[in-house]
């Protein structure tokens, strides 16, 4: 009874996290306010638009995958494109990752693409705020994406 309490708490926890803002200072860039942190899952999840652009993004731990990386990565972080005005799928689209830790250690990776989904593996060694900043280019057009990723 107790553990059914608790994961009733968290989850009224999590939905109650939703909010939803523009950025003032650039107002091509909007938040849907889809943030979703599970930490039982190692799973979180973050929406934004830019320029009519959609991104989905995921940051998991490779350990919730049951994956390991060779070069001591902890965190994979997965972006999903969309055309916000039809919905559609990007499937082809290049760009970078950089991840500063609350340490201010900055990882800068090149995404690679998983058929649509493009994704990077990084180091979070640090419990804190990982600011995560992704550059994606579309049809030679650059679109910029900024959030936090609080890592417990």
């Amino acid at each position: 009874m107790m553990m059914f309490l608790i994961i009733i708490w968290l989850a009224s926890g999590i939905a109650a996290a939703d909010t939803s803002h523009k950025t003032p200072e650039k107002s091509h860039l909007q938040h849907s306010g889809k943030m979703n942190h599970e930490a039982m899952t190692g799973k979180f999840e973050h929406r934004m638009v830019d320029k009519q652009i959609r991104a989905e993004f995921k940051v998991m731990s490779l350990v919730s995958m049951n994956m390991k990386d060779p070069g001591g990565a902890t965190h994979h972080v997965m972006v999903k494109l969309f055309d916000n005005s039809d919905n559609q799928q990007i499937k082809e689209a290049v760009g970078k990752i950089k991840v500063i830790g609350p340490d201010k250690n900055e990882q800068v990776t090149s995404l690679k693409d998983y058929s649509g989904i493009f994704a990077a593996n990084f180091t979070f060694d640090h419990k804190g705020k990982y600011g995560v900043i992704c550059l994606v280019k579309i049809n030679g057009e650059k679109h910029l994406f900024k959030f936090w990723y609080p890592h417990e």
